[in-house]
């Protein structure tokens, strides 16, 4: 019989594991039935907040700069660079992670750090960047970011327009003239697992500006100020898709910075070096902290258990929770997956206990598929 070998390759468990550690419990579980099985760990994330801890898990230098964070206070952030390669996260300067507890300013937020952070790679060498968009507490249209990389954003009066997507309002001249030059010889990829527009139904404020603390009203003025400032940049570019990725940064990336946008989870495949470690395995372990409809779209453990199953290699999950039928698992590409909830059923506690809960589900997947 062939010898298994192994690829584990999941996403975090949010808010109890990151992809390091998924791969580091899934490996000693397998490993106390299988003692020699053959395992090969590629965490990987989807360009959301996890991107640049992936990276510098498949060898990339972890990079760090002072940027302004979404309320205007200075953060630490942190990017990843391989040769002139650079994986930056607008999480890192932008994100959610960078406000207290229960505060949110969903009308003043900014993206100024991530065009800091975009800076930052440049100033490194990075000639290719891919810029992993998501978890954001902004709805600045990538307005803050441009300004940072020498974009004016100017009312009526020619003073410059206050931040985040509120202060759009009030805008009547963009002027891009003082781009940082280097940006135009930069290969720029918006990595995202999301597909929205700008503004609409479907489109940044409506779609995700509730989890940013936005009230129906504030809903309401984010897309006249996003449709607005979109009229005065490129309209056409507003209904692309990624446009109203995080918070509408990817279209402020698509129509001034040149971006091209991808699905964030091939891009991250394609950096993390997927393909040669998948032409090894015999069997891949994916998963995330929640196995559900939004799996599907586009998500980390779609996208290998895609490139699994065009290899012909047997894929199954792991994962806290499971709310996908085992015909929706079959669809993907996945065999079978293993929830931590059917191990442990109260939320909190499964959790909390995680790791150990995670290694007894590999024990069964090594039980079930490698004796």
């Amino acid at each position: 019989m062939e010898t298994a070998r192994v690829l584990v390759a999941a996403d975090k468990f949010k808010g109890s594991l990151t992809a390091v550690q998924v791969a580091e419990r899934v490996t000693a579980g397998l490993r106390r039935v299988v003692p020699g099985v053959q395992v090969e760990t590629l965490p990987v994330a989807d360009g959301g907040d996890g991107t640049v801890a992936a990276a510098v898990a498949a060898g990339f230098e972890r990079r760090e700069a002072r940027v302004t964070g979404p309320l205007g206070d200075p953060v630490t952030a942190a990017y990843a660079l391989r040769e002139s390669t650079a994986v930056v996260e607008m999480a890192e300067a932008s994100g959610l992670q960078h406000l207290p507890d229960g505060v949110f300013a969903p009308l003043t937020a900014t993206t100024y750090g991530s065009g800091e952070l975009l800076r930052a790679a440049l100033e490194a060498g990075a000639t290719t960047i891919v810029f992993g968009v998501g978890g954001s507490a902004t709805t600045d249209g990538g307005a803050g970011m441009l300004a940072a990389l020498g974009a004016r954003f100017l009312d009526a009066d020619g003073k410059p327009v206050g931040p985040g997507g509120g202060g759009l309002t009030e805008l009547a001249e963009a002027d891009l003239s003082g781009f940082d030059p280097r940006l135009k010889d930069v290969d720029l990829i918006l990595a995202s697992d999301v597909d929205n527009p700008l503004t609409g139904p479907k489109g940044a404020p409506e779609v995700y500006g509730r989890q940013k603390g936005a009230s129906e009203e504030d809903i309401a003025v984010l897309d006249a100020a996003l449709a607005h400032y979109a009229s005065i940049l490129g309209p056409e570019t507003a209904a692309l898709p990624g446009a109203g990725a995080a918070g509408g940064i990817g279209y402020g990336a698509l129509v001034a910075l040149g971006a091209r946008f991808r699905p964030g989870i091939e891009v991250m495949l394609d950096v993390l070096g997927f393909a040669p470690a998948l032409a090894r395995a015999t069997l891949v372990i994916t998963g995330e902290g929640s196995l559900d409809e939004q799996t599907l779209h586009g998500k980390a453990p779609a996208g290998v258990a895609a490139a699994a199953r065009e290899a012909g290699i047997e894929v199954v999950a792991v994962c806290g929770r499971l709310a996908l039928s085992q015909e929706a698992l079959s669809g993907a590409g996945i065999a079978r997956a293993y929830a931590l909830a059917e191990l442990e059923p109260d939320p909190a506690v499964s959790m909390a206990q995680a790791g150990p809960l995670l290694e007894r589900a590999a024990e069964s997947i090594a039980r079930d598929f490698l004796s």
